[in-house]
């Protein structure tokens, strides 16, 4: 079981608590956490990979095991860690300032 931690704005469109649970069948990735939570919240399509090239959206940043995850290849393996449910996925919307 994968746990996974979204910003607010994202809880509030999912209409969830501030982790969610999901199964992964095989090999956890980045690309396999977020096609199995956007198949479970059909309404986060495209809000945090592009519909399109479905890569990461620009203010969104990935971590798990206080590591930026953000810019590793998405078929990355996660750690055991976060496969096995002990660490969480973490969704963060990016700050910008100017």
């Amino acid at each position: 079981m994968i746990r996974v931690i979204l910003p607010q704005h994202l809880r509030t469109l999912a209409q969830v608590g501030s982790e969610v649970e999901l199964e992964i069948n095989g090999l956890a990735t980045q690309r396999s956490v977020l096609d199995a939570l956007e198949t479970r919240y059909p309404m986060l399509r495209g809000t945090i990979r592009d519909h399109v090239t479905v890569e990461r959206r620009a203010f969104l940043r990935f971590f798990a095991c206080e590591e930026d995850l953000s810019n590793e290849s998405p078929d990355a393996p996660l750690s055991d860690e976060v496969a096995s449910g002990k660490e969480p996925f973490i969704v963060i919307g990016a700050i910008a300032g100017g």
